[in-house]
């Protein structure tokens, strides 16, 4: 099987014969190291392309500002954009940053902590960027939170705001915030936006 993209306007989603394996899609995404790769619940490939640049900055920032505390508090691991997680509904998605509890993380094989994790992070962060699908994104939240996620925030860089979503609650919104608090698991966990923005 030939796993390697070419010559396609991307996005692009792929419907494969035979859904791919996660043996597999861990193949297809090696060999199209260059895009971001996510598998819906129906077997669908999703192949994005990298993010631009303001995008991967903020991202980047994110993930060392959650990094930063959750060593400093070291109840949780976290994963950048790069880390895919097996979800219970079939698909595989890896969040522009997540925390897992420590508990729930060493409790996985080793075999599983080295390839998509079959398990949903405790807390997921999606960052915006200006080619998505706001509607799209915001059902991806409400999937997070359908498997398992604890809290998940949307962080909209176009529109400086941050929507919080949690079980059982609808999502709050926070219009050019200063700082949004963790709450639930990443309780202490507190994003001073103006060290996100620049």
């Amino acid at each position: 099987m030939d796993f390697v993209v070419n010559g396609l306007e991307l996005p692009v989603r792929i419907t494969p014969a035979v859904p791919m394996s996660d043996d597999e899609l861990m193949r297809f995404c090696v060999a199209n190291g260059d895009l971001r790769v996510e598998r819906e619940p129906n077997g669908e490939i999703l192949v994005m392309t990298p993010s631009n640049f303001n995008t991967s900055r903020i991202n980047l920032r994110i993930c060392q500002i959650l990094g930063e505390w959750a060593e400093a508090d070291g109840r949780g691991v976290v994963t950048d954009s790069n880390g895919g997680y097996t979800l219970p509904d079939g698909s595989m998605r890896a969040p522009d940053a997540a925390w897992v509890a420590n508990r729930r993380w060493q409790k996985l094989s080793e075999k599983d902590q080295n390839r998509f994790a079959p398990i949903c992070p405790d807390f997921v962060i999606e960052i915006r960027s200006p080619s998505d699908n706001l509607s799209e994104l915001r059902a991806k939240m409400n999937d997070w939170i359908a498997n398992g996620a604890e809290v998940a925030w949307l962080i909209d860089p176009v529109e400086k705001s941050i929507t919080v979503y949690r079980p059982g609650d609808s999502p709050e919104e926070h219009i050019n915030p200063s700082s949004v608090q963790g709450t639930g698991p990443i309780a202490g966990f507190e994003l001073v936006l103006q060290r996100v923005w620049g």
